[in-house]
């Protein structure tokens, strides 16, 4: 791994979360690549169901475990089964179309998976309990996690040879994990928390088995900032307004640590969008607040739109990716 700048000659760029409305692999890859020419993403569909779901999705990536879909949720399994298989038909056909519109293309891409706490918090072991509440089983899910990622990145380089790969890990569930609030299967009672150090350690072992700079992504309150700078992250995605002021400084020493800021501002829901520079203006505000320089604006800050795009209108994912562009076009334009 590499915390290297992920995107080292982007300037005023803006990507997509990963999560796209409908069920149409073609025109989700389409509306990436056209409307975000300078950093497209492999759409991700949940609307087609199980294993086009995140959990579902990432675990298909899992080498030697294998996951099915029960009432309570997904929980892992014997042997591939039904659920694994439509797992990776989902996501080669995902390949297939992003393939499709990516001929001759150059330039970054972002690739997107469920992280390892995000998973051993949201997958259950057979036996019916959460992974999350066995250490053994989170290892053997960092590990497999860490070798599927790097198969899964291979085969997006095969299919877009001209692309500089970068992963983005969503782990939306890292701050409940940090915190001791993941509820148990039965959801009477909360899972132990699990010690920061061994939490950075297992993320600083995945980031460094990869072979591509590695975002992660939390759109929860409390994203554990520092924590993923020393885990050797190349940047930070999140949902702008859950800052806090806490977390607002370390985001500071971060960017001055050299990270990247992937700053989720343009509403992911349908409502009328017509001024996008209003949607970053927190984020100049709070460039002011830090002192930090306003002509590293546009290099160190990425705009997406919120979480919950996959529940908008086809329509208003495309608006939202374009306006999420003219945003951060504007964040070079005016940087102060």
């Amino acid at each position: 791994m590499t915390s290297e700048h992920p995107f080292p000659d982007l300037l005023g760029a803006a990507t997509g979360v990963g999560s796209m409305p409908g069920t149409d692999a073609r025109e989700a890859a389409r509306t990436s690549v056209g409307a975000l020419e300078q950093l497209p993403f492999l759409p991700e569909l949940p609307a087609r169901g199980p294993g086009a779901d995140m959990l579902g999705r990432s675990a298909g990536l899992l080498v030697e475990l294998f996951a099915q879909v029960e009432p309570s949720g997904w929980r892992f399994a014997d042997r591939p089964g039904r659920d694994t298989r439509r797992a990776h038909s989902w996501l080669g056909e995902d390949l297939d179309a992003l393939e499709e519109f990516t001929q001759g293309y150059q330039g970054a891409l972002k690739v997107q998976a469920v992280g390892p706490w995000t998973l051993a918090a949201g997958v259950e072991l057979k036996h019916g309990e959460k992974a999350l509440a066995d250490p053994g089983a989170c290892r053997d899910i960092a590990g497999s996690l860490a070798e599927g990622l790097r198969r899964h990145l291979a085969e997006v380089r095969k299919r877009v040879p001209g692309a500089r790969v970068v992963l983005q890990l969503d782990e939306p569930s890292l701050p409940a994990v940090l915190a001791g609030s993941v509820r148990t299967a039965s959801g009477f009672q909360r899972l132990r928390a699990v010690d920061r150090q061994v939490a950075e350690e297992t993320l600083r072992e995945l980031v460094r088995a990869v072979d591509a700079p590695v975002i992660v992504h939390c759109c929860a309150p409390q994203v554990p900032i520092p924590l993923l700078r020393r885990a050797g992250v190349a940047g930070v995605a999140l949902d702008f307004g859950l800052l806090t002021e806490r977390e607002d400084d370390d985001l500071g020493e971060a960017i001055e640590a050299g990270a990247v800021i992937l700053a989720g501002v343009v509403p992911s829901t349908d409502r009328a969008l017509s001024d996008p520079a209003g949607n970053v203006t927190g984020v100049r505000t709070l460039w002011r607040r830090l002192g930090l320089d306003p002509e590293l604006l546009g290099r160190r800050v990425l705009v997406t739109p919120t979480c919950g795009l996959a529940g908008a209108s086809p329509a208003y994912a495309r608006q939202a990716l374009s306006l999420s562009v003219r945003g951060a076009q504007s964040l070079v334009d005016n940087p102060e």
